[in-house]
């Protein structure tokens, strides 16, 4: 009997410490995952003001690629994910508080070519899927086929191609027509 109570008395505690430790993990990442969170860094400001006149954020399909889409491995992937989402903010953080001018100092240009860098083909095929049969469009269907099935040593990157569709400083901004 003194046996059972203990294991109960264990579970007890350990759903009493586990669950409101899991709720205000889970409530953390939910709140620091959206644009808007990520826009609060005045370095993050001029992607975040790219980012919502690009097709990324305003199309004809109403669908929206936020920051994690691009910048984070699925979220299935929890570990990497968890991993990513850490070092990101905390890289974040980092350069926010060295910086003496955060605003003068941080290059947006080099900056965007390292994150260009790090995207890979796998966090753009998580919404572009069906990309080998586009209509009327052989040369892209070409160019795809090359990412998706390349010869060896002539791999491609989606970034290679696509590097002007966001975050890329413009005179005005065009929004597309719905």
């Amino acid at each position: 009997m003194k046996v059972l109570l203990k294991i109960f008395m264990v579970l007890g505690i350990a759903i009493f410490i586990g669950f409101p430790l899991f709720s205000m993990t889970y409530y953390t990442m939910v709140r620091t995952s959206t644009p808007g969170f990520c826009s609060s860094c005045h370095e993050i400001r001029f992607a975040y003001n790219t980012w919502k006149s690009s097709s990324h954020a305003f199309n004809s399909k109403g669908i929206v690629a936020d920051c994690m889409d691009c910048h984070l491995p699925a979220p299935q992937d929890t570990w990497n994910f968890f991993y990513a989402k850490t070092t990101h903010g905390i890289k974040d953080i980092l350069v926010h508080l060295s910086y003496d001018d955060p605003l003068q100092e941080y290059d947006h240009e080099e900056n965007r070519q390292k994150a260009y860098a790090s995207i890979k083909n796998d966090q753009c095929q998580k919404c572009h899927r069906n990309i080998l049969y586009l209509s009327n469009k052989r040369g892209a269907m070409l160019a795809h086929r090359s990412v998706l099935y390349p010869r060896p040593g002539y791999e491609k990157k989606c970034t290679d191609c696509h590097q002007n569709l966001v975050h890329k400083a413009k005179g005005f901004y065009q929004l597309g027509q719905m």
